[in-house]
């Protein structure tokens, strides 16, 4: 048992290990160095659970919410490779068969508001619902959260963040900006510190580094090393028109509110026009929201002074509730 009161990771032969040290067949330094000597870490972990039918539906449910987000086919076909790979890893390690770690370090690329983080926690959410993450959290730094102010103090600092997480995800957004202070900057303490912690916990924590795609290329080959410590690379390409207005109306849907068929209108043009434009910093989902946040302060403005609003004026968005910025039609 750990301190947190976990069996540390289970090796393929441990359970014939242990019978044949208990029947006399070895003797304890055998049996030690037999236990050391294991390379082939089990994919699964005791969890402690005695309802499987309720586990099995928190997966499903897991993974129904991951399917209902807007878009992002790259990315769920990514979570059900994982999926598979970790379950099916499992089935062979049940009869015996050789089974390989699974290594899930990834790197996000994506801009402001395609889901990043969302996926990310519903992703350690569902790793711990199948046993592979002992707690499944989501720990979200940047780099004030891990650079210091000086030698050694980033270190620190860093190694706090990891051991938060332990057991779940640390999930750091910009991550290039560890790189842009140059050789003499903490931020490089940081990394270097970061990939220690993959190696020592590799069995119970995943890092995923998040940020723009061309910056995060760029992060990568500042570090020969780092590239081959990620295999997982997803790319969350920008939303569409279509999926703009769903996500809006999603959002809309939530609060009780719906847009007029004039309101989607403007709203529709207002997003192809966007669209059209440098897609470098679009802001996608999150520029959805802003609008659809001041939509409802701009109609609750507007219905202040109706003695008797209905209950369709307190849920309908009109054209002149939705207001953008200047410049933009």
């Amino acid at each position: 048992m750990n301190r947190s009161g976990r069996r540390p990771p289970v090796y393929q032969d441990l359970d014939e290990i242990l019978d044949q040290f208990r029947s006399g067949q070895l003797a304890l330094n055998d049996a030690l160095r037999r236990l050391h000597t294991q390379e082939k870490p089990v994919v699964t972990r005791e969890m402690g659970r005695s309802n499987p039918q309720q586990d099995s539906a928190k997966v499903k449910a897991t993974l129904q919410e991951l399917e209902h987000m807007i878009g992002l086919r790259q990315v769920k076909t990514l979570v059900k490779e994982i999926f598979a790979l970790i379950q099916i890893q499992q089935r062979r390690q049940a009869v015996k068969l050789a089974t390989e770690p699974v290594v899930l370090h990834m790197i996000f690329k994506g801009n402001p508001g395609t889901g990043k983080t969302t996926v990310a926690r519903i992703l350690a959410r569902l790793l711990r619902e199948i046993g592979f993450l002992s707690k499944g959290h989501l720990i979200e730094v940047e780099r004030a959260d891990l650079v210091g102010e000086y030698i050694g103090h980033t270190a620190q600092k860093t190694r706090e963040q990891v051991k938060k997480a332990l057991g779940g995800v640390l999930f750091i957004d910009e991550a290039y900006s560890l790189a842009r202070g140059g050789e003499k900057d903490f931020g490089k303490e940081a990394v270097d510190t970061l990939v220690k912690a993959m190696e020592d916990h590799k069995n119970d924590f995943i890092l995923i580094l998040a940020g723009y795609g061309y910056e995060m290329d760029l992060f990568l080959r500042t570090n020969p090393g780092l590239p081959s410590r990620f295999p997982i690379t997803v790319t969350f390409d920008d939303y569409d028109e279509t999926e703009l207005i769903q996500i809006a109306k999603q959002m809309l849907r939530k609060r009780e509110y719906r847009l007029s068929q004039e309101a989607e209108q403007k709203l529709r043009g207002y997003l192809r026009a966007t669209l059209n434009l440098d897609r470098r910093n679009f802001a996608n989902a999150r520029l959805v929201r802003n609008i659809i946040e001041r939509a409802v302060r701009l109609q609750a403005v507007r219905l202040l002074d109706f003695k008797e609003a209905t209950r369709d004026d307190l849920m309908l968005i009109l054209p002149e509730d939705l207001s953008f910025e200047e410049g933009v039609a």
